[in-house]
């Protein structure tokens, strides 16, 4: 088996890329194709399907991502082809969420996934999936967040009590925007 492959991916397609290593083309199906760049070196943690006439590789860019993947495709009647749309169109956090909050209208939104497989998926994963998150966008976000608050006289203390409040996909401005709003209260 293989933990990942670091390769240049030389052609991008809707479900998969192409990573070269060391000469050979790899076709790698990954969630999101477009979020990778033609020409780029990138670290790809694979997971390896082998059936009786074909051998799949399934790639994602964090270990976070993978480690989910895995989880999901142990449950009962969900193999990777019904698992990567999940993970395509739903952020980490938000399926783990959805599995143990038993948020069935949540799961049924994805392609291919009925009620039924919805009721398997919370049954078989509900408070069983400790992924710890490493973003390391959002790190950066909230470091640039931390040292602008604390460049405003707000103490560390105060800071660390309404970050996690505070939305890390917005602007850092709206970010800090939002932080004063809580802080006030």
């Amino acid at each position: 088996m293989y933990t990942y492959f670091k390769g240049i991916v030389t052609e991008i397609d809707s479900s998969n890329i192409t990573l070269e290593l060391n000469g050979i083309g790899y076709k790698v199906f990954v969630p999101n194709p477009f979020s990778y760049n033609l020409d780029n070196e990138y670290k790809v943690y694979i997971y390896t399907k082998i059936s009786e006439d074909d051998v799949s590789f399934f790639g994602f860019k964090v270990k976070e991502e993978y480690e989910l993947f895995l989880k999901l495709i142990s449950v009962k009647g969900l193999g990777p082809k019904l698992a990567l749309p999940i993970m395509a169109t739903g952020s980490i956090s938000g399926i783990i969420d959805a599995i143990n909050r038993e948020n069935i209208l949540y799961l049924t939104k994805f392609p291919k996934i009925g009620e039924k497989l919805a009721k398997q998926i919370i049954l078989d994963l509900k408070n069983k999936i400790k992924i710890e998150m490493v973003n390391e966008e959002e790190n950066d976000s909230i470091e640039e967040l931390m040292s602008v608050l604390e460049s405003l006289g707000y103490k560390t203390g105060e800071i660390k009590k309404v970050i996690p409040q505070v939305n890390p996909s917005e602007t850092l401005e709206n970010q800090v925007k939002e932080a004063l709003k809580l802080m006030l209260k």
